[in-house]
């Protein structure tokens, strides 16, 4: 007898989610809810958040509160442009990777090495970031410099040559393009997966690639490795870990300099799509970031599941504003799948109902959401743009709020560590 286990849950899960998407789509009529263009800019657009979330998960794992990604990721777009323009995107890539762990080892000097509280030494380099990049554009890019010469401004850095190619997954993107022509029919479900696949497959950006890529090597890396395990013992109890021998202090220093440096290469990547350094282009990815690392409870699969729900609210977003009040519809449709899985565990329970009120509470409250969603969706036609513009940061706020029961945290996270001071 085959095994169900959670990737088989999380396979169903997302084959649920695409059917549930299409028939959305089918309904209310807006193709931009699978379209190829949404979920091309929603790749685009989960990218640096993921890469965000990918450092403080580093961080955190090994003990570590890591709310400075925002100024790291703001350090990896200044040194990206700057030496981009100059040598090309190699040698972003390389400066932006350099920035980012910089200001990761000025967060682990002074709450590894000095003890400072994680919350105030983070809030510090969110607050130099932004400073020494405007003080280095206003020494580097004022008037009279090469740097103005080639079109940089006090705000803006000129373009960098040779931005970094693009690619097409070759069992998708050789010959006709037959996923192109498959979406135009918008046939239910058939149409969708097309557009789906040609989003995610069509024109990518090799930082892309290696964006994702490192999502499984993280996984590798933590959980199946000495090293990981170090780590995140180091996380979790770094006096036990100690006792075994750990290095912790060490330990602590490479997880927080590999954290900087990963919200770094997230913006290399805003750099990369912009083709130049922009001051402010980081638009608070790396508090998003985080969310979707807390979102995710701590793990690679989670923090992208995370990224990938903001990243495609925003492409969502951008796509179409009247796509937007799609997602009435489609939380009204969640809303009655829940109600028919109580209702079922009420009339079918698999052990005795100890608190029958409280679900028939919350069933009720659910219904009367439902209804409301409906009506929402039925009603209004376009959503005003200043609410349009903070959908996505809603829905990570609302989804952090039902995630937030079965989160849990390492246990030592944000503990002073101090070697040999049992706490």
């Amino acid at each position: 007898m085959t095994r169900f286990t959670k990737y088989h849950l999380v396979l169903v899960g997302v084959a649920a989610l695409i059917l549930l998407m299409s028939l959305v789509r089918v309904v209310s009529g807006q193709n931009d809810i699978t379209s190829s263009g949404t979920f091309a800019a929603a790749l685009l657009l989960a990218v640096p958040i993921g890469l965000a979330g990918l450092g403080g998960l580093w961080a955190e794992r090994a003990g570590v509160v890591n709310i400075g990604l925002e100024g790291m990721m703001v350090l990896g777009t200044w040194f990206a442009g700057w030496a981009g323009y100059q040598w090309g995107a190699v040698a972003a890539l390389i400066a932006g990777l350099l920035g980012g762990a910089l200001g990761g080892l000025i967060h682990a000097v002074a709450t590894v090495t000095f003890g400072v509280d994680h919350i105030i030494s983070g809030v510090a380099i969110n607050l130099l970031g932004p400073g020494v990049t405007r003080f280095l554009s206003e020494v580097l890019y004022k008037e009279g410099t090469p740097a103005a010469g080639a079109g940089a401004g006090i705000t803006t850095s000129p373009a960098i040559t040779g931005p970094a190619p693009e690619i097409s997954l070759p069992l998708f993107s050789d010959g006709p393009d037959l996923l192109g022509k498959l979406e135009s029919t918008h046939w239910f479900l058939l149409s969708d997966l097309a557009g789906i696949l040609r989003g995610l497959t069509h024109d990518v950006n090799v930082l892309v690639v290696l964006a994702v890529l490192l999502l499984p090597l993280t996984f590798f890396v933590l959980w199946r490795t000495a090293f990981g395990l170090r780590l995140r013992s180091a996380g979790e109890n770094p006096w036990a870990a100690e006792s075994l021998g750990v290095n912790v202090y060490l330990i602590k220093y490479v997880a927080v300099v590999i954290s900087g440096a990963f919200a770094g290469l997230g913006g290399v990547f805003l750099v990369f799509v912009s083709n130049k350094y922009v001051e402010g282009q980081t638009q608070g990815r790396g508090f998003i970031g985080l969310a979707a690392m807390i979102f995710g409870n701590w793990r690679p699969g989670g923090l992208a599941t995370g990224a990938s729900l903001f990243g495609y609210a925003s492409g969502l977003q951008l796509r179409s504003s009247g796509a937007v009040t799609t997602f009435f519809l489609f939380g009204a449709v969640l809303l009655l799948a829940y109600l028919v899985i109580r209702a079922v565990r009420i009339l079918w329970p698999a052990e005795p109902v100890i608190n029958g009120s409280k679900d028939y509470t919350v069933m009720a409250a659910a219904a009367a959401g439902m209804v409301v969603l409906i009506w929402l969706w039925w009603t209004v036609d376009q959503l005003p743009s200043e609410f349009v513009f903070i959908t996505p940061h809603v829905l990570t706020l609302l989804v952090l709020l039902v995630a937030s029961q079965r989160l849990r945290m390492p246990k030592a996270d944000g503990v002073r560590y101090r070697r040999g001071e049992q706490h």
